[in-house]
């Protein structure tokens, strides 16, 4: 015990003077703390140390070492490297997170972080592994920053944030990421939230579908200037509840086994669109199985017979972008419905709206369509 002390001291004497930040290394999880926020470190009963609010115990850690690297505030970095992936995590938010790594399959509950200045918290991935993932569970917002990663997890979803709470995922300017998941796992998606998906950056994400969806939400999914590929989905491309929404960016879809975007009505009532007031932000709450696209550029390509390019609850509006949708799959009976459905580039059971954009929608099997709806279809705009 008498060695230990020593070292904490030491430890504490060396960050006193130079200024710069302790790491603590648990297993494959290094926690790093700027001296300068650091204050006082507890050393309780010869068994724990606490650190801006964060226990070890003295047995768990495996090292502890001094330097002058830099710490970002309120940032996680999860970087793969083969079969194992290591994580760290900035001082102000060690408190407020749970990493656990087995191989290179990492797993994070998040607490909450309103103590932080309400900020949320950035979890940054890079690397290769073509046997790892992401899990993120909590009741908290956060972003998710792809800086250049690899990824494929051979039995469930690459990324799986069981949260319901609003996720950004976005691919860092520069970088390519490509995340694939396996044939014979139970996920919902290459990508799942049980939350809102916010699509952004201005980097590349490819993603690779292999048992159910490439990109699932539980709620509503929006695209901003991300250049998007879905290679390939046993099922839908993208597949969300209460609405999509692209407002710019590249997104290209191919290789389904179904339709290319799919948006479900989340509840048994529709809320219609939400339109922005000076108190209320346009869509919030909003649950209307409605397809919009303001804007960028789309391209979607689906083979299936009776799939769809796009296909809404709701109402398909599209008041910009440069759309081109083609699909070549023939007729399916449906046995529910007890009639035969056909392949069409836009589908909505609601209302189709066309004020702006250019379209260029082929369908070529047999019985396809280019627009199909159950409701109006209403043009004032576009080409």
């Amino acid at each position: 015990m008498k060695k230990i002390y020593a070292l904490l001291m030491t430890l504490v004497l060396t960050i006193a003077a130079v200024g710069q930040t302790l790491n603590v290394k648990v297993g494959n999880i290094t926690y790093q703390f700027p001296a300068a926020q650091t204050g006082d470190m507890t050393y309780a009963d010869g068994t724990t140390l606490t650190v801006m609010g964060m226990v070890f115990t003295l047995s768990d850690i495996d090292a502890m070492t001094v330097d002058d690297s830099e710490v970002t505030a309120n940032q996680v970095v999860i970087s793969y490297d083969g079969s194992t992936a290591s994580v760290t995590v900035a001082g102000n938010v060690a408190q407020y997170v749970e990493p656990t790594v087995s191989g290179a399959h990492v797993t994070i509950a998040q607490s909450n972080t309103s103590a932080v200045d309400d900020d949320e918290i950035t979890y940054v991935m890079s690397g290769v592994t073509s046997d790892g993932s992401l899990t993120l569970s909590g009741s908290y917002k956060c972003t998710v920053s792809l800086a250049g990663v690899t990824l494929t997890n051979p039995s469930g979803a690459a990324i799986n944030i069981t949260n319901g709470k609003r996720i950004q995922i976005s691919a860092k300017k520069g970088t390519e990421n490509t995340l694939t998941d396996g044939s014979d796992g139970g996920q919902k998606a290459c990508i799942y939230s049980k939350g809102q998906i916010q699509l952004q950056g201005n980097g590349t994400l490819n993603v690779s579908g292999n048992t159910k969806h490439a990109i699932k939400s539980g709620d509503y999914i929006s695209v901003k200037n991300l250049t998007l590929n879905i290679t390939s989905a046993v099922a839908d491309g993208i597949s969300c509840e209460e609405y999509f929404l692209m407002k710019s960016g590249m997104v290209t879809i191919s290789g389904t086994g179904d339709d290319g975007i799919q948006c479900d009505l989340g509840g048994d009532t529709s809320t219609g669109e939400i339109v922005a007031t000076e108190t209320v932000e346009a869509h919030e709450d909003e649950d209307s199985g409605n397809i919009y696209i303001e804007g960028g550029t789309l391209n979607i390509t689906v083979t299936a017979d009776a799939a769809k390019g796009m296909k809404s609850d709701g109402d398909l509006r599209i008041s910009g972008g440069d759309i081109t949708v083609n699909t070549k799959g023939g007729g399916a009976w449906d046995s529910d419905e007890s009639k035969t459905k056909a392949s069409a580039c836009l589908s909505a059971d609601g209302n189709t709206t066309v004020s702006g954009g250019t379209m260029s929608l082929t369908s070529t099997g047999a019985g396809g369509k280019g627009i199909n709806g159950d409701g109006g279809f209403t043009a004032t705009g576009g080409s």
